[in-house]
């Protein structure tokens, strides 16, 4: 279910030639730890295993791929490289620098394969917000939400065998934080998550629609590891979600704008504004004006990171999400919302409160370091943006207040009304 890995085999079948695939293992990424890096190997090794029976070589090549890919091709005769999109500032740089040191006479292309409707193809430039960019991603959704061809059995076999790969070595080549363990209630690789998305169509997708915001129901479709390491195709879930329309309307419906409408907006945000976790150049004008004029607001409270970390503040509900998202890599979407504007409200400023967001996030989400986890906001995929939360992009202002100026406020009180705190709390209470 990759249109990039497709169309790699596409051209390789017309040129009658083999097809390798590559990736490359860079030592650390941003925040991820073991978790992170833990999950994705895992997952890797299911896809080396896919890649013999279809009688592709599957190399994992240890380093940055500007150094070890254009000497691979090189070695291998390679006569055209495919690549798959990723809009956040590292992977396109990464994509520009092999660019750079291939050999001329080698093609590069580079197919979203991330997206339902490619990036470049949904909009020309950044969106304002949802309401914005709804009809153009639904309007090319008949020509680009189809199903995928298969893959084949590779007609061509390669001169030479991909080497054996030594994955305890690969764990061992890490320079990550060990100390973040990996999590037990999400198996890695596509299997898994595509049982997972079978659950929730067949357990959870029925309540989905009217229960999303409650963090004590599980209806959510808790996909978003999955997708961010690629394991799962959003394009496949949303295929598979559809076929349920005529009995789940509300639910299905519901499911296509968080995981298509607000994902790619996601996506499209991150592409076409290169500021995209920073509030400098990134948060509309209303919004840094009204941060501006309240800068200097007293704080409720004030919080260091550690403090943060560790889930000690005076908030349980807030210690609970925390602690949910530090224990299991996940924290209920909702409660990501509540989550970050507290952080705005408890630090000395938007530019602090955003770099712990981030921080926070792409430390112990599993989905974190993704376009989504900068300014998404969804419930459904676990997913919601620190930006949107913070600097209130894809937002309006509302009713100006102490701290927050015009940025939507959520509290304590409102997430009583909304859902039993008390179950929550107690779910995740601190351990004695």
């Amino acid at each position: 279910d990759n249109w990039a890995f497709l169309y790699a085999q596409r051209l390789a079948l017309k040129q009658e030639l083999p097809l390798h695939v590559c990736f490359c293992l860079v030592p650390k990424f941003l925040d991820a730890t073991i978790r992170h890096y833990g999950f994705m190997l895992k997952g890797l090794q299911e896809v080396a295993k896919e890649c013999a029976e279809l009688n592709i070589p599957f190399h994992l090549l240890l380093g940055y791929a500007k150094d070890v890919l254009p000497a691979f091709v090189v070695e291998h005769g390679v006569g055209g490289l495919v690549t798959d999109f990723c809009p956040l500032r590292l992977p396109r740089q990464w994509v520009e620098d092999v660019k750079e040191r291939l050999p001329e006479d080698v093609p590069f292309a580079q197919v979203d394969a991330h997206n339902i409707v490619p990036c470049w193809v949904a909009s020309p430039k950044q969106e304002y917000s949802a309401r914005t960019i709804r009809s153009k991603i639904h309007t090319q959704l008949p020509e680009f939400l189809t199903e995928f061809p298969s893959v084949i059995r590779h007609p061509h076999p390669p001169s030479c065998p991909a080497e054996p790969i030594a994955w305890e070595a690969c764990y061992s080549s890490l320079q990550v934080d060990r100390t973040v363990e990996e999590v037990k209630w999400a198996t890695p690789g596509t299997a898994a998550g595509l049982a997972v998305l079978q659950s929730f169509i067949t357990e959870r997708l029925k309540f989905f629609g009217s229960h999303r915001n409650d963090p004590n129901k599980a209806v959510l479709s808790n996909l978003s590891p999955w997708f961010h390491f690629g394991q799962v195709s959003t394009q496949r879930a949303i295929l598979e979600v559809q076929k349920h329309r005529s009995k789940y309307k509300e639910s299905v419906d519901a499911f296509v704008e968080e995981a298509v409408v607000r994902r790619e907006l996601a996506e499209n945000f991150c592409y076409y504004n290169e500021n995209y976790d920073s509030m400098q150049g990134s948060a509309y004008d209303w919004a840094q004006t009204t941060l501006k004029l309240h800068a200097k607001d007293k704080r409720p409270f004030l919080y260091e990171l550690q403090e943060l970390e560790q889930g000690t503040t005076h908030d349980p509900l807030w210690n609970a999400a925390q602690l949910q998202m530090v224990r299991e890599g996940k924290m209920h979407g909702f409660l990501r919302m509540y989550w970050a504007k507290k952080i705005l409200e408890w630090t000395h400023s938007p530019e602090e409160a955003l770099r712990f967001a981030i921080y926070l996030n792409d430390r112990y989400e599993l989905d974190g370091r993704d376009p989504n986890g900068y300014v998404a906001n969804t419930s459904s995929l676990c997913l919601a943006g620190c930006l949107w939360s913070i600097g209130g992009i894809h937002d309006q202002g509302w009713a100006e207040r102490a701290v927050f100026g015009k940025i939507r406020y959520m509290n304590y009180a409102g997430c009583k009304r909304k859902f039993d705190v008390g179950e929550f709390e107690r779910r995740y209470a601190p351990c004695t």
